[in-house]
């Protein structure tokens, strides 16, 4: 199958209509705890991180708190999200750049959100996006695999495909399409085994028959 523009249109119409108002599965009350959420969510489920930031914004949910509980107790708080040595040592440095240089908020530009630790451009693109809502579209591993087989963006990088998104899809539904793709990819288009015989996109994907 070629995927044309109107494939591609097409697509974007049934995952908008079966996605419709989906929402962020990580939880958080304001900029700064969707960025340590996030940061926090790298090789590790939504559902844990949410376990683990209920209890943890309970104690610390401003980079001034988290900066007094210090890095010990920061590791001790978020131990059960893995890679915790790692991703405390960057929000902490994080924490400590945001008081020193941004009066303790997150800075809404792409540029100042990559230059924190921890933070790459998936990173970026979600605060960018969900926090601030601004037009941003944050390729995980869902979107990555969704988009190349659908065609709907083809690359073999984060980065390609969002270039490859950002052209198919009209700039005022990125942020939407971007919850659209990653339902899908969790709920039908699976990694191991995507579940083609009930997928709703089954008649406008190239990928649907070497998949079953």
């Amino acid at each position: 199958m070629r995927v044309t523009k109107k494939i591609r249109e097409e697509q974007l119409a049934i995952l908008e209509e079966t996605y419709r108002g989906a929402k962020p599965a990580l939880e958080f009350s304001s900029s700064f705890e969707l960025l340590v959420a996030v940061i926090l969510s790298a090789q590790c489920t939504d559902a844990r991180v949410n376990i683990t930031t209920r209890r943890l914004f309970q104690k610390a949910n401003t980079p001034e708190a988290i900066l007094s509980l210090g890095v010990s107790a920061l590791e001790n708080e978020i131990r059960d999200c893995g890679l915790f040595h790692n991703k405390a040592k960057n929000i902490f440095a994080t924490c400590q750049i945001l008081c020193d240089t941004y009066g303790g908020e997150v800075p809404e530009s792409m540029e100042a959100l990559q230059a924190l630790p921890g933070v790459g451009r998936k990173t970026a693109n979600v605060v960018m996006s969900v926090a601030f809502h601004k037009p941003a579209i944050a390729v995980d591993t869902h979107v990555f695999r969704v988009a190349n087989r659908l065609h709907l963006a083809v690359g073999s990088t984060p980065l390609a495909v969002e270039k490859g998104l950002q052209k198919a899809i009209p700039r005022e539904k990125w942020a939407d399409a971007h919850h659209w793709l990653i339902y899908h990819g969790r709920k039908v288009c699976k990694a191991r085994k995507p579940d083609c015989p009930i997928c709703p996109l089954r008649q406008v994907c190239p990928s649907a028959e070497t998949a079953k």
